[in-house]
């Protein structure tokens, strides 16, 4: 189910122009399940490496989503969906943060690796119902466009790591993030070593 789901996101944003904002997050909801499934299939240092890149995706995924999506979400989709969206990626962070300091290949590992695919799939399809059809709405192609790439931006310098005390507040992660992202990148580039 999960990669039918994928191949719909991907699907839908071929549709959009390049640079749209929900065309690269449904490019981005889709690069995640793919990795939850490989997550779920691989075994040792490939699926540490699949996790790795799965969690510094849905890192910065929710930091894009939060700094540029949210404030237009509030505006066309109302606060009530926001506050939702966020109090659901704050709860995926936690999970997301504990799942780190697991043994891969334990139960617990695979247990909380499921519930938070579940939860993530849920989140990502109730953006791409509440959110980004009113988004959609509300913009013009070049303001999205225009969003897509402070989308970009934004991914590129925030952190890799979950850092749940920062979800849902733009103010913490404007303050917070840079020093995070140096930090989790940092610590990404040891491990790789």
């Amino acid at each position: 189910m999960a990669s039918n789901l994928a191949e719909r996101e991907r699907a839908q944003a071929a549709t959009l122009p390049e640079d749209d904002v929900v065309g690269l997050l449904l490019a981005q909801h889709a690069r995640i399940r793919d990795l939850f499934a490989a997550v779920g299939v691989q075994r040792g240092e490939p699926r540490r490496k699949a996790f790795d890149e799965l969690r510094a995706l849905l890192a910065t995924h929710e930091t894009g989503e939060e700094m540029v999506l949210r404030p237009v979400s509030r505006r066309s989709a109302g606060p009530d969906v926001v506050r939702a969206r966020n109090h659901e990626e704050k709860q995926a962070a936690k999970v997301l943060a504990a799942l780190e300091k697991l043994d891969i290949t334990g139960p617990d590992f695979a247990r909380q690796l499921a519930a938070l695919e579940q939860a993530v799939s849920e989140h990502a399809e109730r953006e791409e119902l509440e959110e980004f059809p009113a988004v959609r709405g509300a913009t013009s192609r070049d303001e999205r466009r225009k969003l897509g790439r402070q989308l970009r931006a934004v991914q590129s310098l925030a952190p890799t790591h979950p850092h749940p005390s920062t979800v849902g507040s733009p103010l913490a992660q404007w303050a917070v993030g840079p020093f995070a992202s140096l930090v989790d990148r940092a610590r990404d580039a040891l491990r790789r070593r």
